[in-house]
């Protein structure tokens, strides 16, 4: 019996440089990430800030750090083909004063990262 080895992109975690290309292509800014927490639910955020903004808090590599951060909860949840199929398709832009939100399931995980 042979092992199917195929992987499709569904199966693959999501990396700094594929949700920079997801968020560029989509709405030609880097925007910043966020996960934020309430009621007991964990959700992902498209801010309105953007590294290309003269105001934006961070510099390039701090802001790719950033993202790496919010990215690894987001695999380790088992997230990562619902966070890539959301930012491809849905149909809001992030705007000044309103944040785009996903809340994400976590496969029954959520509790290891909800203080």
């Amino acid at each position: 019996m042979l092992a199917d080895f195929t992987s499709s992109s569904e199966q693959r975690p999501l990396s700094v440089d594929e949700v920079l290309e997801l968020l560029r292509s989509r709405w030609q800014a880097s925007y910043d990430l966020q996960l934020v927490t309430r009621r007991r639910r964990l959700y992902l955020q498209v801010m309105w800030a953007y590294l290309e903004q003269q105001s934006f808090p961070l510099g390039e590599a701090d802001y790719r750090a950033h993202l790496a951060e919010v990215l690894e909860i987001v695999n380790r949840l088992g997230e990562a083909t619902t966070v890539r199929d959301w930012l491809q398709s849905t149909r809001d832009k992030p705007r000044l004063g309103k944040a785009l939100s996903l809340q994400l399931q976590g496969e029954g995980r959520l509790e290891e990262f909800l203080l």
